[in-house]
């Protein structure tokens, strides 16, 4: 069964899994796993997959790759809060 989850609710879904973790685990952890931005999605798995470092040490290097991966437009206007954080 696949999952759907915003943006904002990532990052706790990252701290679920062991550190350190390959590049290659989460993605395949998160595979049937939906992102959803303020406008559109993508399969995070598919996301996680694309990020340059190999191993991530903890939930936080996880997350700020992934962060600073994503362009501007997916996750909305600079200050704009999806009102659920």
């Amino acid at each position: 069964m696949s999952d759907r989850i915003k943006l904002s609710r990532v990052e706790s879904r990252f701290a679920e899994l062991e550190y350190p973790v390959t590049r290659d685990d989460a993605a395949s952890e998160f595979a049937d796993v939906t992102v959803t931005f303020a406008e559109g999605e993508e399969n995070l798995g598919r996301l996680i997959s694309k990020l340059g470092s190999d191993v991530f040490a903890g939930t936080d290097e996880l997350y700020a790759e992934l962060q600073n991966a994503l362009p501007v437009e997916v996750v909305g206007e600079p200050g704009q809060s999806e009102g659920d954080a």
